[in-house]
């Protein structure tokens, strides 16, 4: 155990850390759990034989990067998070909710462990959309069909009803914005990036050469994603090279821009849907990826439709909670979720809707609008699910 220790230690480059303390003070978990990344650092730093057993409170974190971005160093204090997480996996000491999300997806290729064969359900209703564009990638670089842009769609909006609707607003703008994208169809399968943040290294390199071969075969040049979680891990940890990796607010927001897709105004009939929004930025896309301005790009431009900012926003933003494997896991905290305290500060700045950009943050935070009692007065909404709801004007008469 010692020397594993000390070269994990060396690998990880925790020698650089100078203990100032600012990933602990930074960590949004740290408050109300007993995770504190400056004692970790310390005891591996200086006791050869840690015992990870004895510290549980590794299921807390979130993955959210916060002590990355602070720490002056450059340590990455959350990657000794993360092995440290491996070293529970290899001896199989996970708890038992995260065991089994590892193992759905390593037998269905999602968390949830639901059939391959229905992960094609989120398109109810889209039967020939869908046709269409699995036939796109399925012949994508033949000399009858190229597919540009390959969507990526997920698991969570794959099987979650309420997340699937969010898809299939991503494709119904696709097609108004005379796009033709293609898609994997059941032969999609979980990226794989809670999965290395929960530390299953094994599963993860699995997961990153089938999943790679797939999407190179493809032959797209451009690969758009429902998710932040999906797009940083193909952005960073795939090394997709010559395909551009997006998430939907970036591709959105480039369309806008180039007039390529535009609202109507509210006409007579339907005045329009007339919202206070708030946004929350996603930590896998704005901390981790700095994509903060598209999203913001889109809700301003919707007609009818008045931005209004949280205190915390952009780098300083409140994690959801739910990365990093905690959709699966409780952790060490029983009392409340960071999405509680979210959800108040997104009613205080009088907003009616908590706009997301993250089927992860939306599942966490519309749970927690509930558990508040807060329904009668702030909805959460997808970004797509606004935009889907403005483009909705074209269709009247």
């Amino acid at each position: 155990m010692a020397l594993k220790t000390q070269k994990l230690t060396e690998q990880l480059e925790l020698f650089g850390c100078i203990q100032c303390g600012k990933c602990t003070g930074g960590c949004p978990v740290a408050r109300k759990t007993t995770l504190n990344m400056r004692t970790l650092i310390y005891h591996m730093l200086v006791d050869a034989d840690m015992d990870v057993d004895a510290h549980q409170e590794l299921w807390d974190c979130t993955a959210c990067f916060t002590c990355v971005e602070r720490c002056p160093k450059d340590v990455e204090p959350a990657e000794l998070i993360i092995s440290l997480r491996g070293e529970l996996v290899e001896s199989g000491r996970v708890p038992e909710t995260l065991g089994t999300a590892l193992m759905g997806i390593f037998r269905q290729g999602n968390p949830s462990g639901m059939a391959r064969q229905d992960r094609e359900l989120w398109a109810e209703g889209m039967e020939e959309s869908l046709e269409r564009a699995k036939g796109l990638a399925s012949h994508a670089g033949s000399a009858q069909e190229e597919c540009e842009l390959l969507y990526f769609v997920g698991c969570i909006p794959s099987y979650d009803q309420r997340i699937q609707p969010v898809a299939r607003a991503l494709l119904r703008t696709f097609e108004r914005a005379g796009l033709d994208p293609g898609t994997l169809g059941t032969r999609e399968s979980c990226c794989g990036n809670e999965v290395r943040r929960m530390g299953e290294a094994g599963l993860f390199g699995m997961l990153v050469e089938e999943n790679g071969e797939l999407l190179r075969g493809v032959g797209a040049r451009q690969l758009v994603t429902t998710s932040p979680h999906c797009f940083n891990t193909f952005r960073k940890e795939y090394g997709l090279d010559g395909m551009e990796v997006l998430h939907y607010t970036q591709l959105l927001a480039r369309l806008i821009e180039q007039g390529e897709l535009t609202f109507p105004e509210p006409s007579e009939a339907r005045p329009g849907e007339h919202r206070t929004v708030t946004y929350h930025d996603p930590c896998f896309l704005g901390k981790q990826n700095q994509i903060y301005d598209e999203p913001r790009a889109i809700l301003e431009a919707i007609p009818g439709l008045k931005l209004v900012e949280m205190d915390r926003r952009r780098e300083r933003s409140l994690c959801c909670e739910g990365g990093g494997g905690r959709m699966w896991v409780e952790g060490t905290n029983l009392q409340e979720r960071l999405a509680f305290q979210r959800v108040q500060e997104a009613a205080e700045t009088g907003a009616d809707t908590l706009a997301v950009a993250c089927p992860f943050c939306l599942l966490t935070l519309e749970d927690a609008v509930k558990v508040q009692g807060l329904d009668e007065e702030l909805c959460v909404m997808d970004i797509m699910e606004l935009v889907d709801i403005a483009l909705e004007e074209d269709l009247d008469p």
